[in-house]
């Protein structure tokens, strides 16, 4: 458990200092889950946007661990996240449209299941 927590902790630090994305886009997202999820709930009642925030959130950390697993704890290149050397060091470079998809497909097919059941 220790272990799992301290991955944890370094993934969260890497999100805090990765440079993929401005910080006022970070907290842009946030702010669009947030506000989307309050309109589900409006809309659909409060069991379908659990099952929707469910779905999302499992098929999030599938491709979450899936880039851990492929870039090597974020260390290397994979698909559309790019790595670089800076002076010595690896830094992350960028991000594309290969992630972004997998996000908008997660989202579609969490509204597509909260749906139907």
């Amino acid at each position: 458990m220790a272990k799992l927590i301290d991955e944890i902790k370094h993934d969260l630090s890497f999100i805090k200092a990765h440079t993929l994305q401005p910080q006022w886009y970070k907290v842009l997202k946030v702010f669009i889950l947030l506000g989307f999820m309050a309109g589900y709930f409006f809309l659909f009642g409060m069991l379908k946007t659990v099952l929707f925030f469910a779905v999302f959130f499992f098929m999030s950390i599938l491709v979450h661990i899936t880039y851990r697993v492929k870039t090597d704890r974020w260390t290397r290149s994979w698909l559309d996240f790019v790595v670089i050397e800076q002076g010595g060091e690896s830094r992350a470079e960028s991000i594309g449209i290969f992630y972004y998809l997998a996000i908008v497909f997660n989202a579609m097919l969490s509204l597509v299941i909260s749906q139907i059941v």
